[in-house]
């Protein structure tokens, strides 16, 4: 979107202070992280992008490629920033990490800025970087579009008995095309080395504190550099919280709940169909039965979709899979797309092929979290686990767990043979000791980043506070008015609600005159504009937050 801007920028690497990298980890036995220099950061009027009040400012950061050796090989980082529009009341910096891994800070920062509330422009800068790896920041490639096409093209939504050696087989070649083209970055793209990237940036601001907000994903991110660097931070809310111990040591362990937490959600919208025919037709009064029979149809004879090839059953698990994140105000658009899907309607955002867009998430996604995790080895606990998940997520799960690697439920057959070191992952000890007070954020019924994560999290640091959102969906901030004004009121005043604080206002279900993507008068075998999933592929909204496409 803005990358004319970074294209435009000299590649800068003479800075002069040294940063102090924070305490060791336990990683790896690799030597500690060495200070690295500070970049300097030479900001320019972005070259596109949106004309924000203030004007959004462009940079780019030089960071180490490993930080062992911060006199060795550079990253560039992009940066995107809009100025305090209240500048006598500024307060500092407030960092907007999206999740992923794979999500564009800068596309973040820049789809986002307009919805963020009036008093967070007014009093900070709004920062946004692309994570080493992501984005414009040496993006990794792994499998070319072509090949990842293929994939999720002939992929199952039911898949049969020889599904997993299918998966093992696509984990094994997507693997080799990562050392293929990007052997030379794969060790040193762990959210260890993306902490230190973002102290870094905090230094080159000369701020000596920064504030944070951090969502699914991002609220990884935050938590490793807070604990690194628990001084360093101002104020850090995460939102749609990662159990990081589970997350980064206990991978199956973390998985499971993941597949349960993302099937039960689509057992509630199948739930809520056959509570409320008027507004749900989908199944004629068997919405569960009728969605299990979609997959199965669509697998044997998939649709052909107009210049995006073909959608089966994996396509619909897969869209549904994001297009879930919405919470209730959704299900009336995805009532209607599977009613569409059922029909065998090409314009149904749920039969919406993944696009190249896609693959540019989903690759990231894949070698990041293989990079932060490590798998126990063996094909026999992997095919156990699998199973497991599969059984227990019986809608979603068989077509996540053995489906090509996309997302986050499907990792493990390519993370148990990962081939590369991980010197940049982070383990802990996950505590932030001496921080100030952190808010975590918890969504009971979020389908991807599970709510009990949150508890656990909150729980770990030293220094915490639980806020929870009763309600369907993924993360709070932007969807509930209660949750968004304690955000504010923490990241403006530094005060955190009390901790067990429950925010219950969740938008319904809107009647049918009201719903929105289903009946914007497209035409059989077209998207309506702004519909949901396909339009625009990889963007992650506020308030809405895998709505229009995000990470598809």
């Amino acid at each position: 979107m803005i990358a004319a801007a970074f294209a435009a920028l000299a590649l800068l690497a003479s800075p002069a202070t040294a940063v102090d990298p924070g305490p060791p980890t336990a990683a790896t036995a690799s030597p500690a992280p060495i200070p690295a220099a500070v970049p300097v950061l030479d900001w320019q009027p972005c070259a596109a992008g949106r004309a924000w009040p203030g004007g959004a400012q462009c940079a780019t950061a030089r960071v180490p490629l490993d930080h062992r050796d911060p006199a060795g090989a550079a990253l560039d980082l992009p940066l995107i920033r809009v100025p305090a529009a209240d500048p006598g009341r500024r307060i500092g910096t407030l960092v907007l990490q999206p999740g992923g891994p794979g999500g564009s800070g800068v596309d973040f920062v820049d789809d986002n800025y307009a919805d963020l509330p009036a008093e967070l422009r007014e009093r900070f800068d709004i920062l946004g970087f692309d994570a080493r790896g992501v984005g414009r920041s040496a993006q990794v490639r792994c499998w070319d579009d072509a090949r990842y096409k293929k994939a999720v093209t002939e992929a199952l939504g039911a898949p049969g008995p020889d599904g997993l050696a299918r998966a093992v087989a696509e984990a094994e070649d997507f693997n080799a095309a990562c050392v293929q083209a990007s052997g030379d970055r794969l060790p040193f793209l762990g959210t260890g080395y993306v902490a230190r990237d973002i102290d870094l940036i905090r230094a080159a601001l000369g701020e000596e504190r920064i504030s944070f907000y951090g969502r699914s994903f991002g609220t990884y991110i935050g938590t490793v550099y807070a604990d690194l660097f628990p001084g360093r931070v101002r104020a850090m809310a995460l939102d749609g919280a990662y159990d990081p111990v589970a997350y980064a040591e206990q991978p199956y362990a973390y998985d499971l709940p993941q597949f349960l937490a993302l099937d039960r959600a689509a057992g509630r919208l199948l739930d809520w169909c056959a509570a409320t025919p008027a507004q749900c037709t989908f199944g004629a009064g068997d919405p569960h039965g009728a969605f299990d029979r979609l997959v199965r149809a669509l697998d044997a004879d998939p649709v052909a979709i107009p210049g995006r090839g073909t959608a089966n059953g994996y396509t619909l698990v897969y869209r549904l899979m994001f297009n879930i994140n919405g919470g209730r105000a959704d299900w009336p658009d995805l009532a209607a797309a599977l009613a569409r899907a059922e029909a065998r309607d090409p314009g149904s955002f749920l039969l919406s092929p993944p696009s190249p867009g896609s693959f540019a998430f989903l690759t990231p996604n894949v070698v990041v979290e293989c990079t932060d995790r490590v798998y126990p080895p063996g094909e026999a606990m992997l095919a156990a686990r699998l199973g497991a998940a599969a059984r227990l997520a019986p809608k979603l799960g068989p077509a996540m767990a053995y489906g090509p690697p996309t997302y986050d439920h499907n990792h493990a057959p390519a993370c148990t043979r990962w081939p590369a070191e991980r010197p940049s992952r982070h383990t802990g000890p996950y505590t932030a000791a001496g921080s100030v007070p952190l808010l975590v954020l918890g969504t009971t019924g979020d389908p991807d980043t599970p709510y009990q994560d949150a508890v656990a999290l909150a729980g770990r640091l030293d220094n915490a506070r639980l806020l929870t959102f009763a309600a369907e969906g993924h993360t709070a901030f932007g969807r509930s008015v209660c949750a968004q004004e304690a955000v504010v009121r923490y990241l403006v005043d530094g005060l955190p609600p009390r901790d067990g604080t429950v925010c219950a206002d969740e938008k319904p279900p809107a009647p049918p005159a009201a719903s929105s993507v289903e009946r914007r008068g497209s035409a059989p075998g077209t998207v309506a504009p702004g519909a949901s999933a396909g339009a625009r592929d990889g963007a992650e909204l506020i308030g809405n937050p895998y709505r229009a496409g995000s990470r598809t």
